[in-house]
């Protein structure tokens, strides 16, 4: 499962939020507890399409299925807090 795309982003996800003086975790973005589980995750969320990206749709929200969506690079370039 390592060499899964949606694991390795599922992954990224979680330690942007766990990883301290990391600019998500210092603004309190978090994620479901339920998505401590990769199983979880994949449920709400699916496989990861080609070229394309975790996003959450409220920059300042939590990583929360309501909250996140598949998205490519440019809508993700759109999405930002500058």
């Amino acid at each position: 499962m390592k060499y899964n795309r949606t694991y390795r982003l599922w992954g990224a996800m979680k330690n942007r939020c766990n990883r301290l003086n990391q600019d998500y975790s210092a603004r309190g973005i978090t994620y479901e507890k339920r998505w401590d589980f990769f199983e979880n995750f994949l449920a709400d969320m699916g496989e990861v399409p080609d070229e394309m990206s975790l996003d959450r749709i409220n920059v300042d929200g939590n990583y929360e299925k309501s909250n996140c969506q598949w998205a490519t690079r440019e809508q993700q370039a759109n999405n930002t807090r500058d």
